[in-house]
């Protein structure tokens, strides 16, 4: 699906006008194409394409508590809900709300705060690894919920930055995710709680109390860099501790899910080229602790960036490195091969058919 910027703009123009006024939504009358039916909708829990939607009950110890009773007409009321909506109905990667209401949501901070949380999320990732390969090395159980995790403020700030110029607040109390409850338990949906947003000064719903607004595009970038990386900053004081990985390949993890996310925000919608102009905009040098500027380049194949992290897939009985792999660079320097899609942990090394 292409992005048509004009019903963005179009869009703003009636959902910013009603959040300044404290009106109620009217996206509905926006001509986004609505995305096809999800219920019942899965995919293989080897396809290393997005994430698998499932509406099965959850697993007892993970995501089982209710987040608040919001409706979700209620949260659509609000501009940013009404942001989260077309976002939504544009890609299918994952499901975006600004309601986490319903059963198997948990948030974020709250997967921080108590340890008991990721070892209910790794001992799911082990047993699907035991189950799909015969055996789960405990490192590569670690990394694929480290890259999972990572990719929940990356996305939903990168979508909002891409389709609204809009960033939200990406502190882990106002995120809140819903993982998988079949198969590969990665995230499948994610809740953007908090209200207000940076925004641009033609954004109409600037004048809203709970918005701030950025000079231009690069000082709105900058935020969205600042407050992903305050969020992955927490992430990495726990996982180094609970996780036993160290600081700096979460850093180089952390800057992976950026850079992808900045990437497929464009290419989930059919406009990659954007998405790449996304990734050098929010990550235009090395801006520490992340590990290094965007690294997307072209070959003879279009589009790849060359990865910074290891996803440890190589651990698992009959694989090999990725292609993108950071070892294989330092095993043979004169080879800079290039991660053309590297959806993983996917433990397939597939590529998408989109």
């Amino acid at each position: 699906m292409t992005v048509d910027r004009s019903v963005r703009d179009a869009a703003h123009s009636v959902d910013g006008e009603a959040a300044v006024r404290g009106g109620t939504d009217t996206h509905a009358d926006t001509a986004i194409p609505s995305r096809p039916d999800r219920a019942g909708t899965s995919r293989s829990d080897t396809d290393g394409a997005g994430t698998a939607r499932s509406t099965r009950p959850g697993t007892p110890g993970l995501g089982t508590t209710r987040i608040g009773d919001r409706a979700t007409d209620t949260a659509r009321s609000t501009a940013l809900g009404a942001s989260l909506a077309r976002i939504d109905a544009a890609q299918d990667r994952f499901t975006l709300t600004a309601s986490a209401s319903g059963p198997d949501w948990i948030r974020c901070s709250d997967l921080l705060d108590d340890p008991q949380h990721l070892t209910a999320w790794w001992a799911r990732t082990t047993q699907w690894l035991q189950d799909t390969y015969g055996e789960a090395p405990g490192r590569t159980a670690l990394a694929y919920v480290m890259s999972w995790y990572l990719r929940i403020p990356a996305y939903a700030g990168a979508a909002l930055l891409f389709h609204e110029r809009r960033v939200p607040s990406l502190r882990p109390d106002d995120l809140a995710v819903r993982l998988a409850t079949d198969g590969r338990p990665s995230p499948e949906a994610i809740a953007v709680l908090g209200k207000g947003f940076a925004c641009l000064p033609f954004d109409p719903a600037c004048a809203d109390p709970q918005t701030s607004v950025a000079a231009d595009e690069r000082e709105l970038a900058a935020i969205l860099r600042g407050r992903y990386t305050g969020h992955a900053a927490r992430f990495v004081r726990t996982y180094r501790r609970a996780g036993r990985i160290g600081t700096h390949t979460l850093w180089s993890a952390a800057t992976d899910a950026l850079d992808d996310c900045l990437w497929w925000a464009g290419r989930d919608c059919g406009d990659e080229g954007a998405g790449v102009a996304d990734a050098t905009l929010v990550l235009d040098a090395p801006f520490a602790p992340l590990t290094s500027p965007s690294t997307l380049g072209t070959d003879d194949d279009g589009w790849a960036r060359r990865r910074q992290s290891c996803c440890f897939t190589h651990l698992l009985p009959g694989r090999d490195e990725c292609a993108g792999c950071p070892r294989l660079r330092r095993r043979t320097p004169e080879r800079q091969p290039w991660d053309r899609n590297h959806e993983a942990p996917n433990c397939e090394d597939r590529h998408r058919g989109d």
